[in-house]
């Protein structure tokens, strides 16, 4: 649930999104292994930082490092969830179905859909199904 999505009238106030935290005084390479443990229940191996961006720099000093890594089902150490008061539900989906539902308007979060789309462009996604 997030409340500044329910008060701009996302009925429910839940969101879609990616593996994000604070950085908590830690690298950020550090904090997306954390995060991603927490949050999604997998131990990535190698992260690529692809890069920082500032969000909304008219008034957020909050710069968000942006980071892609694979994975398999053999590094899901636990169910994932978050932590604490964490509500998270945990999403896999094929590629093609997550861009096709930011199109839809169902994806919202920003960093979701600009990580899905560096993916779209990048040709990274070409490239691993030519490799299956």
């Amino acid at each position: 649930f997030r409340i500044a999505t329910w008060v701009n009238g996302n009925a429910d106030g839940r969101l879609i999104e990616t593996c994000a935290g604070l950085l908590d005084d830690d690298e950020p390479e550090v904090c997306i292994r954390k995060e991603a443990i927490e949050e999604t229940g997998f131990e990535v191996g190698a992260v690529q930082k692809v890069f920082e961006l500032f969000m909304s720099p008219g008034g957020v000093t909050e710069l968000v490092h942006f980071f892609i890594a694979e994975y398999t089902d053999a590094q899901r150490t636990h169910r994932g969830g978050g932590v604490d008061d964490e509500d998270i539900e945990v999403l896999e989906m094929p590629f093609a179905q997550a861009v096709d539902m930011v199109k839809r308007g169902e994806i919202r979060d920003g960093k979701a859909v600009i990580l899905l789309q560096y993916l779209q462009t990048s040709g990274l996604m070409n490239a691993a199904a030519e490799a299956r």
